[in-house]
């Protein structure tokens, strides 16, 4: 039980009322700054002021909730060209955020390289992001070596 306290849930978008769903995309337009007034969003989605009032602090998406997830990646790369650039598309790919870069001088053939970088608003979870690396070619490894969560 949480007696008092804020209860969360985490529910499927296509059963959810249209006027969820419509204060979800306002709050989208707003942030992304597609438009700059409350009136105008709610126009474009067909969304009355008040209904948008009444869930606007209420209703997020998911991963937008708040949370930013840091984390901490060490690779060891063959020293080819265009390997860590492989890499770094693939972090891209979904839609990873890379906040440093650090690559060590290679030896005996090996680069070890660490990425920190934002995970909250990815396509896909840490572990297939790290399977998806070490499927890479000259990606000899790829293992998390933190994270960190801020709310």
């Amino acid at each position: 039980m949480n007696p008092g306290g804020k209860r969360f849930y985490l529910v499927d978008g296509e059963i959810l009322p249209e006027a969820i769903l419509k204060t979800a995309m306002v709050n989208e337009m707003l942030a992304k700054g597609e438009v700059a007034k409350v009136s105008e969003a709610v126009e474009i989605v067909g969304l009355s002021r008040s209904a948008y009032y009444k869930y606007k602090d209420g209703v997020l998406p998911f991963r937008e909730s708040g949370r930013t997830s840091i984390i901490s990646v060490s690779l060891m790369l063959e020293h080819h060209p265009g390997i860590l650039s492989r890499v770094l598309n693939t972090v891209a790919a979904v839609d990873g955020n890379i906040l440093t870069i650090n690559q060590s001088v290679p030896e005996k053939g090996l680069a070890p390289v660490s990425l920190v970088m934002d995970t909250s608003q990815m396509s896909v979870d840490v572990p297939r992001l790290l399977s998806e690396l070490r499927q890479l070619t000259g990606v000899r490894t790829a293992q998390l070596v933190g994270d960190s969560e801020k709310k």
